[in-house]
């Protein structure tokens, strides 16, 4: 008979590990966001988000023709700061 044993922490801690590597590269996919990724990420609407922060003046965005850009980096150094101030 064989048995095997396995350490539950250690395979946690690679678990997560391995998560935090993912969520690392996906993040690292975007050099920006569109609008639509902008309100997908902050889980607001359009009208929630020109309310809420996007005339801020420390708020980093681009008007490329009709479309709007958001350094992605920025904007969420941004997004994270703005929260802790409400």
């Amino acid at each position: 008979m064989l048995s095997i044993q396995i350490n539950q922490e250690e395979v946690k801690q690679m678990y997560m590990e391995k998560l935090k590597e993912k969520i690392s590269e996906v993040d690292a996919e975007l050099v920006y966001w569109d609008a639509n990724e902008l309100k997908r990420r902050t889980c607001m609407c359009w009208n929630t988000i020109q309310k809420e922060f996007f005339f801020d003046p420390r708020f980093p965005k681009y008007k490329v023709g009709n479309k709007w850009y958001f350094p992605a980096d920025k904007a969420k150094q941004f997004l994270l700061q703005w929260i802790t101030e409400r």
